[in-house]
């Protein structure tokens, strides 16, 4: 899952803007040399973090994954990163989590959290601090086969030997008798049949726009016919451009924005079979997969927590950071509600290349896949790490 890692409907939103563009432009790149983190001075009113305290055995899971991710050897080569070092990033993780232990209430919690940590609100959309746009991704529950039929047609597929990675999963290339070359589009995969004949195919499954969905979030359970759940995680990608395809049918004038769901565009895809994948194919982008047990993993290979686990632009903010995120969910029935408590920055939005925008992993199934095709959150998000005087080495 590279945002992933790795997204559901409106991840695929997330770059669409209109001809227009009205309000806040959240895919907007930061100007060159502009630090994705402001520190929040002693003037600015700090988010309240003791519902962390209160919560403290469901987040230490994920907590714990970071810090041992932050302490491999490996995890040195990300930092300095929006100048914080990689001493002040696992010291701030260790920290939080010992004060987690050692406090005895969330008010002691939240008093010692302001008193050693720095509070920094991420840049946002205008490089200023001007907002986050919070959208969902989450693992869906598709049906599928281990083998082909008139029922399931649709593979996954597992990465090919002549995709080439760097040593932090970034895409290189296709490796070729005559060099490197750029991997095809998804169009060309599914139209050259390149990919067949070569025992890659993973799981098939009924619909095609089921194995879109699974791209687009990077990852999948897959239910087979006899019952048995099969557990799909991203392995990497083509490395081209993602387009997102409710951004297409917007722009198209077939799907109007308000609208937009992800229920609306499976409606909108039954409807229209033989436009779906031209659709699709305008997407370049295109997903691999492997066998996996438990959770679906992110970016930094930890495994992803149901509103735990945020998705960034990991050329921008720090690996595995502690960070606040302050917006709205969708409620059952309509309406929004509050959703602003402590997460982890432990997975990379596929389709994200700002500081205005952030992905929200909701979990695993129907319910989940209902609120990420319908997430899209104005709100901010804000990173804790130790004062520099409170770093030890």
């Amino acid at each position: 899952m590279n945002r992933i890692f790795l997204l559901c409907l409106f991840v695929m939103l997330g770059s669409c803007q209109s001809k227009k563009p009205q309000g806040p432009d959240y895919g907007r790149e930061l100007p060159y040399g502009t630090n994705p983190l402001i520190l929040l001075s002693a003037d600015n009113l700090r988010p309240n973090v003791s519902g962390t305290w209160i919560d403290r055995a469901e987040f230490m899971p994920a907590l714990e994954r970071s810090i041992a991710w932050t302490n491999l050897a490996y995890s040195h080569q990300f930092f300095p990163a929006a100048e914080i070092t990689h001493d002040t990033a696992v010291q701030s993780l260790e920290r939080f989590h010992e004060l987690l232990l050692t406090c005895r209430s969330a008010n002691e919690f939240q008093e010692k959290v302001d008193a050693e940590f720095d509070f920094y609100r991420s840049a946002g959309w205008d490089g200023r601090g001007g907002g986050v746009l919070f959208t969902g991704y989450c693992t869906p529950v598709l049906d599928g086969s281990l083998h082909p039929s008139d029922s399931y047609r649709y593979p996954l597929y597992a990465l090919p030997s002549d995709l080439v990675k760097a040593d932090d999963g970034t895409i290189l290339g296709r490796r070729t008798k005559t060099g490197m070359q750029p991997y095809p589009t998804r169009r060309t995969l599914e139209t050259s049949g390149m990919l067949t004949g070569k025992d890659l195919e993973l799981v098939w499954l009924r619909d095609p726009l089921d194995a879109f969905i699974a791209h687009v979030n990077g990852s999948a359970f897959v239910r087979a016919p006899d019952g048995s759940e099969l557990r799909f995680g991203y392995a990497g990608k083509n490395g081209q451009p993602y387009t997102s395809m409710g951004g297409e049918l917007i722009k198209d004038g077939l799907v109007s924005r308000d609208a937009m769901s992800l229920g609306t565009l499976r409606a909108w895809a039954a409807q229209n079979p033989a436009l779906v994948n031209e659709y699709m194919h305008r997407n370049d982008s295109f997903v691999f997969f492997g066998p996996i047990e438990g959770n679906p993993r992110g970016s930094l290979n930890l495994e992803v927590s149901a509103k735990r686990t945020l998705a960034t632009d990991k050329t921008l903010f720090p690996r595995g950071a502690l960070v606040f995120v302050d917006t709205v969910l969708p409620a059952h029935g309509g309406g929004h509600i509050p959703f602003a408590q402590m997460m982890l920055d432990q997975d990379t939005g596929g389709a994200i290349r700002t500081a205005g925008r952030a992905d929200i992993y909701l979990g695993v199934g129907n319910v989940a896949e209902r609120m990420a095709g319908t997430t899209r959150s104005e709100g901010q998000m804000y990173y804790l790490f130790l004062k520099p005087e409170n770093v030890t080495r």
